[in-house]
């Protein structure tokens, strides 16, 4: 049995920060139902290229809504705030990542919902959250990573502000807004009363500074980047150059040094006074840094890895293409096919997670409105009233 089978969670929600949470909820069993306007052709992501699969439907949509269901539903009307009531008593949960001035007036909030549901959890993932001087601020990944020092940590010393290369304040945002709610939710089902939970993309691009912030905030040392993306206090913890490109070496368990200078047939070094100790060899790191180019620039990275073989920890600098076509992840079930009508065989990275003895589920993400008939039924409305709903544009 999925985990959270019999969990029903409303999804009111497009692009890309809710999407990613809810369908971590829907990879463990949730039935995730995503609320689309049908006036605006449903999630906005539907639409977004460069790679799509027929009218309403993109890769990009694929990649952050596997299995859930879709119904249209327009929350700006009256009529369609009562449906959402009546969804709202079948479910456990609404997450939303709106406008933080938008759930209150299009009635998602807990104080909108308790009515038809005392026990419902509504999760808002907004921008800059629902209360303060930015609750009607639009926001994305890229401004929240540029506002909050991202672009200061990433890059070398002397170059330009880099951005991260993945949406991963967005990705990150989702994850802590689908633990909020379930969170919420456990309290509900123990106590018998909902609430509103709330998460924010600068809230979660701030709070990813951790022990940076915290080296800041105590002894006033703002970290900046570090030549080869080294880390900022241990050492060897970066790339290095070998015979055909690059390695990433990253010691960072004293235990790790010694093998490695045994590895390279070094092993002097491992007492050298210059190197012997974390600190030593952060004060001595640029030297240090030169003595390794020249030693792994013997072999090839292959062959360095190879040569480790898990004894010291250290990666390939892969570009997209070699990260999913390694035999690492083509043959150890990383990628997963899902069926779809345009593409028989989708295929997508699998889950983060697993569940061992337990079949996942592997199912598209849904045509838009693919799912309203059964949805509206299933809480009991006639297939006249559903059609009476269509004829005046709610669903």
């Amino acid at each position: 049995m999925l985990p959270l089978a019999g969990m029903r969670i409303l999804a009111v929600e497009q692009y890309g920060a809710g999407p990613f949470g809810s369908m971590q909820l829907a990879d463990m069993g949730a039935d995730v139902i995503k609320l689309e306007n049908p006036a605006e052709g449903g999630d906005v992501s539907r639409q977004v290229g460069p790679h799509f699969l027929g009218a309403h439907d993109s890769h990009f949509f694929q990649a952050f809504n596997r299995n859930k269901r879709s119904i249209t539903l327009s929350l700006r009307t009256d009529e369609g705030k009562a449906v959402l009531r009546d969804l709202v008593r079948t479910a456990d949960g609404v997450l939303d990542n709106l406008r933080g001035d938008q759930p209150a007036r299009l009635g998602v909030t807990y104080d909108d919902l308790k009515g038809a549901n005392p026990r419902i959890v509504c999760a808002h993932l907004s921008a800059y959250g629902r209360d303060g001087s930015r609750a009607n601020w639009p926001g994305y990944d890229y401004l929240m990573q540029a506002e909050a020092g991202y672009l200061s940590l990433t890059g070398e010393p002397d170059g330009a502000p880099v951005r991260f290369g993945l949406s991963i304040v967005d990705m990150m945002a989702g994850v802590y807004a689908a633990l909020a709610l379930l969170g919420g939710i456990l309290a509900a089902r123990a106590t018998g009363q909902g609430r509103d939970v709330e998460v924010s993309l600068f809230d979660t691009a701030l709070s990813n500074l951790n022990y940076l912030a915290t080296w800041f905030l105590n002894e006033g040392h703002a970290q900046g980047r570090e030549p080869r993306s080294a880390h900022p206090s241990l050492t060897p913890s970066q790339l290095y150059r070998t015979a055909d490109g690059w390695i990433f070496i990253m010691c960072n368990k004293q235990k790790f040094w010694p093998v490695l200078c045994g590895k390279i047939d070094r092993p002097e070094w491992a007492d050298d006074p210059r190197f012997a100790t974390f600190k030593a060899r952060l004060a001595n790191r640029a030297a240090l840094t030169g003595l390794l180019d020249a030693a792994l620039s013997t072999r090839a990275t292959a062959d360095w890895l190879a040569h480790f073989a898990g004894e010291v920890p250290a990666a390939p600098v892969h570009d997209i293409a070699h990260a999913l076509t390694s035999a690492f992840v083509t043959g150890e079930d990383r990628v997963w096919s899902y069926a779809h009508p345009e593409r028989p065989d989708l295929r997508m990275v699998a889950p983060a997670f697993r569940l061992p003895g337990t079949a996942m589920p592997r199912n598209q993400a849904p045509a838009l409105g693919a799912d309203t008939d059964a949805v509206l039924r299933e809480i009991g409305y006639s297939a006249d009233r559903i059609a009476a709903l269509r004829t005046a544009g709610v669903v």
